[in-house]
């Protein structure tokens, strides 16, 4: 109800302005009604009365000069640069909304950086972490045998140092008459064949070599200074200079499957199935034997012993399992090892008598120089002797 009589005077106020306006006189009561009016309408009612368009007449009186009265109307409703003020105000407002955004994005931006290189660094650091267990892991396995793995001293080169290269090989039969040192052993067995990089006279037996880089590869270069690649070079199926093209079909699998196949995986693989076999084949003479053990009056009169173990908790059981387990497992290790050993033996064997001789007796040269063949037995050091020096005979067979 207050608004509307708020209205109504209101109205009344404007009625009296415009008679005023067109009989051209002053009404300073009706003013200073409308002023008061107009206070308390904003105040009371948060009506604006400058939002209502209030319609003057126009008089072309050039004495006309504005009352107090349209001056305070004018005042109410904000002039004629109220709009344009307003305007910079939105223009200032939206600069200021604009500026803050930015601010926002970029207080986001440099979070996200942040955030980003913290990930960085922690990937970082846990590569670099992954790499030191991975190589202190290989060290570990290769101090227990572990074959094939890379260590530190299998991968640094010392200080102003040329990398091993690829070299060809000469291979040579230490006779009596002609000896051989070796590397390895300082002197070669007669009748053995010895091998060297090419155009040096380095050797070492063929056997003993073989034998080496089976039993510990890393001491197989440093025995010519790591100058040379010795394994990449002759025992690689890769390299052209490899000796292991010279073994036939029996050599390939005796070398290339069981030895090396998997990483040992398939001489172990076979033995175990070779156990199993046996087992299986053996298993009515292991049951008939394990019933007469159960049935019978020693083993029930040992119950005192054994039955404590019977009865005891499941850690004790466990505790023995593991034993028993590290027994089997140590003593199918002892096992794979003479079984390695002795095809080892055989591969070596096949290396002796398949690489040809390259220098000296038993080469092509020579027997083209001595236009025969050579027999190595002749040379047997068990039945050979030595007389002056020029000839070799033995006494029961030349026995003038």
């Amino acid at each position: 109800m207050m608004i509307i009589h708020h209205q109504f005077l209101l109205i009344a106020a404007l009625a009296t302005i415009l008679i005023a306006g067109v009989t051209g006189t002053t009404n300073s009561a009706a003013a200073s009604r409308l002023s008061q009016i107009s206070h308390q309408r904003i105040s009371n009612t948060r009506y604006y009365v400058a939002q209502v368009p209030i319609l003057l007449p126009i008089t072309t009186s050039s004495s006309y000069t504005p009352s107090s009265t349209s001056i305070l109307l004018h005042s109410i409703r904000g002039g004629g640069d109220s709009s344009s003020s307003s305007d910079n105000n939105d223009d200032e407002i939206s600069q200021q909304q604009q500026g803050t955004d930015d601010a926002e994005d970029d207080e986001e931006r440099r979070k996200r950086k942040e955030e980003y290189q913290k990930l960085l660094k922690y990937r970082t650091e846990q590569q670099l972490l992954y790499q030191l267990r991975s190589t202190y892991l290989s060290e570990i396995l290769a101090s227990r045998g572990v074959p094939n793995l890379p260590t530190l001293t299998s991968v640094q080169t010392p200080d102003n140092a040329k990398l091993p290269t690829k070299v060809d090989w000469d291979c040579a039969l230490s006779t009596v008459d002609e000896p051989k040192s070796c590397l390895y052993s300082f002197d070669a067995e007669v009748n053995t064949k010895v091998i060297s990089p090419i155009n040096t006279q380095q050797y070492i037996s063929l056997i003993a070599l073989n034998r080496l880089r089976r039993t510990d590869p890393t001491k197989v270069e440093p025995m010519w200074h790591s100058q040379y690649s010795i394994l990449n070079s002759w025992f690689s199926d890769s390299s052209e200079y490899s000796i292991l093209q010279h073994v036939g079909l029996k050599g390939y699998i005796i070398s290339s499957i069981l030895l090396d196949g998997m990483n040992g995986m398939v001489l172990r693989t076979l033995l175990i199935c070779s156990i199993l076999s046996v087992l299986i084949v053996c298993m009515p003479l292991i049951e008939y034997a394990v019933q007469r053990i159960i049935v019978s009056a020693p083993f029930w009169n040992k119950w005192s012993t054994w039955g404590r173990i019977a009865r005891a908790g499941f850690p004790l059981k466990l505790l023995i399992g593991q034993l028993v387990w590290k027994g089997v497992a140590s003593a199918f290790c002892k096992v794979e090892n003479e079984v390695r050993e002795y095809i080892v033996d055989m591969e070596c064997d096949i290396l002796e008598e398949s690489v040809p001789v390259t220098v000296g007796v038993g080469s092509e040269e020579y027997l083209e120089e001595n236009g025969g063949d050579y027999d190595a037995d002749e040379y047997d050091d068990d039945t050979a002797m030595v007389d002056d020096g020029d000839d070799y005979y033995d006494d029961d067979e030349y026995d003038y």
